[in-house]
């Protein structure tokens, strides 16, 4: 802003007002593009009007202009804080309103979404999809606690941090009953974590391998055999179902056979589905005994 283009002084020698004619010898005048006039006729006439107040500019105010706009000093003061920007940095906005720097950049900064208070330069602050918070206001949904920086989980107009976004919204293990945070798998519609879902017996991890369960237990392949399944009262060795191919299996009194062991100790002819005779703790088929 600069100074009013004219001068006021006294006139010593004899001149007449330019507009009312009275003579203004010895009398306080004002000097404007040539002219010479009274004070008087210079507020009536000259002197501009001040964009704040909206007043004549009098001959003995202080007048500053900017952009052929004009103020008195003392309205020349920011709209937003009153403070004089009398040779101070200032910015013209809306409505020829004049403001402060610290005001403007105030006014142009964006607005938290938490506390809608404008973010300031040197703020730290957090961005996501074009929103901001300063960073202590970015607070979990949940516990209301400070997020600020750290991990975050969105949902819908909610953010949440890591703890209540497993609490709340992760799937619960079958076993341990705590949150699964990543991978885990899924047996009979329940969720485990992989370290869950193991081997009752050698507690190895069962996820992607072969196993079978056992009354609410799991077991791998090579306990089943060893620790629960039956052996054949013929050869031995285990009958395992569910490994592969189906086993058929016979059971008589307290023991149990796989169905290709379930023969004839004299003939060695196969008896399942068949009539067969027991005779001292030996199974023959029906003639065999006769031939004893």
């Amino acid at each position: 802003a600069g100074p009013g283009s004219y001068t006021v002084g006294t006139m010593s020698e004899r001149f007449d007002c330019h507009y009312c004619r009275d003579p203004l010898q010895g009398k306080k005048y004002v000097q404007k593009e040539g002219r010479h006039c009274c004070v008087k006729c210079f507020e009536k006439f000259c002197a501009n009007t001040c964009t704040e107040c909206k007043k004549p500019i009098g001959a003995d105010s202080k007048e500053l202009h900017f952009k052929n706009r004009y103020w008195h000093d003392n309205c020349f003061r920011c709209f937003k804080c009153y403070t004089s920007l009398v040779n101070e940095p200032f910015m013209l906005r809306e409505n020829n309103k004049v403001w402060c720097s610290n005001c403007t950049a105030t006014a142009d900064a964006p607005r938290c979404k938490g506390c809608f208070k404008p973010i300031i330069a040197g703020d730290q602050n957090v961005e996501y999809k074009k929103m901001v918070w300063h960073k202590d206001c970015f607070t979990c949904s949940q516990c209301k606690q400070v997020i600020g920086s750290g991990s975050f989980f969105p949902k819908g107009d909610d953010f949440y941090c890591v703890s209540c976004h497993e609490h709340k919204f992760a799937k619960t293990c079958a076993k341990c009953k705590n949150p699964i945070t990543s991978g885990g798998l899924t047996y009979q519609e329940q969720p485990w974590h992989s370290e869950c879902f193991i081997c009752s017996n050698c507690k190895k991890q069962l996820g992607g391998k072969r196993f079978t369960a056992v009354e609410d237990e799991f077991y791998c392949v090579e306990c089943y055999k060893e620790c629960v399944a039956k052996k054949c009262a013929g050869c031995k060795n285990p009958i395992t179902a569910g490994f592969g191919r189906g086993t058929s299996v016979v059971n008589y009194e307290d023991e149990s056979w796989h169905d290709y062991c379930f023969k004839c100790t004299k003939c060695a002819r196969g008896l399942a589905n068949k009539r067969f005779v027991c005779h001292n703790g030996k199974i023959y088929c029906a003639e065999c005994p006769k031939r004893l």
